[in-house]
């Protein structure tokens, strides 16, 4: 079967998809890539590309898919299959972008816990019983990656393109999904991506926020079964 490769949002890693990785690795290879060593979108997918086999499918959250787009741009004929998962095809609006500076400001004095903390995860996560488990992954996550990488991710989000004509020359199986509750790429966002990709499906996940995969896995992990195997 055709490998598949997942791409983790800002200041996640391979535990993003944890229980899809569980369900899925009897049925296909599946890689994941960090997106930790370069600050453009643009050297974070050259640098997949020159790892990835020949022909792939290719998923991403977050900052994952707007990695994955990029990845199509620079060659869609490796990429057979598409899902973005909680995720925004535009360019960083100003509003967003003079946020991330002073973010970046408190990571270079020490601070990335506190943002993380307190900025950025509690917008994550729809509530319900296992919020705070997830929480406490994520904060595991983005501790283990480092400040060094929150620079250089807020870099590459700020300066990144905005990706809806490579959305509209996509001509492979897509799939967009998110969260029903997400609140930082909300359901009209991913109405656009669908209806810019002619062959993609839309799935909304209730009871979820930004990180469906860890919020509702086995209700994505079915979603994503379905994007695989449907001709």
């Amino acid at each position: 079967m055709t490998p598949l490769i997942c791409l983790p949002g800002m200041m996640c890693d391979a535990r993003l998809f944890g229980p899809q990785i569980e369900a899925l690795s009897s049925r296909m290879p599946i890689m994941t890539f960090p997106l930790s060593q370069q600050n453009s979108v643009e050297a974070l997918a050259a640098d997949i590309l020159n790892n990835a086999p020949p022909l792939f499918a290719l998923a991403g959250l977050s900052m994952g898919g707007i990695v994955a787009m990029e990845i199509v741009r620079q060659a869609p004929e490796r990429v057979l299959r598409l899902a973005l998962l909680d995720t925004n095809p535009l360019a960083e609006s100003p509003e967003v972008a003079a946020r991330r500076g002073p973010q970046m400001a408190a990571v270079r004095k020490g601070r990335l816990w506190n943002v993380m903390r307190d900025e950025m995860k509690p917008k994550y996560l729809a509530d319900g019983p296992r919020q705070g488990s997830i929480l406490d992954l994520c904060m595991v996550m983005a501790t283990d990656l480092g400040p060094d990488v929150f620079l250089r991710q807020s870099q590459a989000l700020m300066d990144r393109s905005d990706q809806s004509e490579t959305l509209s020359a996509y001509s492979g199986k897509a799939l967009v999904l998110c969260g029903q509750e997400d609140g930082l790429c909300p359901v009209e966002r991913h109405q656009l991506m669908h209806d810019l990709m002619p062959r993609s499906t839309f799935t909304i996940i209730d009871g979820a926020g930004h990180l469906p995969t860890l919020e509702q896995p086995n209700e994505t992990t079915a979603a994503l079964v379905r994007w695989l195997e449907n001709t």
